[in-house]
């Protein structure tokens, strides 16, 4: 007779384990106060937040199969989730505010509350100092407003800090550069002021780093040129100052660097132009000046080259007809002389790349001076 039944022992087991294993009362609570602050009144995502067990069918909200605690809650108000599809809406709306209650549920990971275009209100202080857990913050999309928290560098297992598109103020917080694990920051379209944190060059493992869109001002630091990781670099729209750091054209793996529309001066550092591995740049609408250094080779690969609106001067660069590629190329509204070469890319570009360079002549810019 024991031996009949010694099998049906683990799957009793597992049945009893998982019987056990439900959410408690205490994530529950803190989880329906956080409801009570928000407000989405159509597709009623939050009508399956009911019942005792709120790590079974409760919209967007998954646990920690081991303990039965709240690890996830992942809410897109754009995206190609079934709810949105079945309401015939692209896109949600919700309003209210993140309650502090959030802070209560000391065993998250995941806080992803995006593109709802309504949510007001700071971020709680206490996600920084509550949930020590956390590796995504993902808010993009709301209306979030007052300063990014002072502390933020205390959740220092974050890889994913993601607010872009609200309404934020004040600085980027110095202790932002102790987040070692950090590896996507996208702070992009904010109302962020004064300079970027000088050590910022100490997020080791960031691959993007889009501040795009702000108010940053001061220079750019040295030390981003030190970032062995990173990818992507947007400062673009800010009014930083200064000149442009050569070593960042020595970042070893940087693919995309937009600096455009800001107050940069002095000259375009010739390690930038002979970067292998970059293949977007735009420089546009800055202070810059001198001539465009005439680096290019047979390894020169750019998708986008954009010197657009700055006071540059001298010839337009032989050597770009060596590069491997040239997409699109805008040397326009500066102040260079001469005749533009001939070949590729300058045979296929239109007038308007060369435009507002009074002295500059040649095709395209000759078939509508004829």
């Amino acid at each position: 007779m024991a031996t009949f039944f010694m099998p049906l022992l683990p799957v009793l087991f597992l049945c009893l384990l998982h019987t056990a294993i439900s959410c408690p009362a205490s994530d529950r609570a803190a989880l329906l106060d956080f409801k009570a602050g928000l407000s989405e009144p159509y597709l009623g995502i939050f009508t399956s937040w009911t019942g005792t067990d709120c790590c079974t069918n409760w919209y967007g909200v998954n646990c920690d199969p081991t303990n039965g605690r709240v690890a996830d809650i992942t809410l897109r108000g754009e995206s190609e989730d079934p709810i949105l599809v079945r309401s015939g809406r692209m896109s949600g709306l919700m309003s209210g505010k993140i309650s502090s209650s959030i802070c209560k549920l000391d065993r998250l990971t995941n806080l992803v509350v995006a593109d709802w275009k309504q949510i007001t209100g700071p971020l709680p202080d206490c996600i920084t100092t509550s949930l020590p857990m956390l590796r995504i913050l993902d808010l993009p999309g709301n209306r979030l407003t007052g300063q990014i928290p002072s502390s933020m560098g205390k959740l220092s297992h974050l890889t994913v800090l993601n607010l872009a598109d609200n309404q934020l103020t004040g600085k980027i917080p110095a202790s932002l550069t102790a987040m070692s694990d950090l590896k996507h920051l996208d702070l992009t379209n904010n109302c962020l002021s004064d300079s970027i944190p000088s050590d910022f060059g100490n997020l080791k493992m960031l691959s993007r780093a889009l501040l795009a869109r702000n108010q940053l001002s001061g220079s750019i630091p040295s030390s981003i040129g030190n970032m062995n990781r990173l990818a992507d670099l947007d400062l673009g729209g800010n009014k930083l100052s200064g000149s442009i750091p050569s070593n960042l054209g020595s970042m070893p793996v940087l693919s995309s660097l937009y600096l455009d529309d800001n107050k940069l001066s002095g000259n375009i550092p010739t390690t930038l132009l002979q970067s292998k591995g970059l293949g977007m740049l735009n420089l546009s609408r800055n202070a810059l000046s001198g001539e465009i250094p005439d680096v290019f080779d047979s390894k020169s690969y750019f998708m986008v080259l954009d010197l657009s609106y700055n006071k540059l001067s001298g010839h337009v660069p032989h050597s770009l007809t060596s590069a491997a590629y040239v997409g699109h190329l805008d040397l326009s509204h500066n102040h260079l002389c001469g005749t533009i070469p001939t070949g590729s890319p300058y045979d296929h570009l239109e007038a308007t790349s060369f435009a507002g360079n009074a002295c500059l002549c040649g095709f395209p810019l000759s078939k509508y001076n004829m």
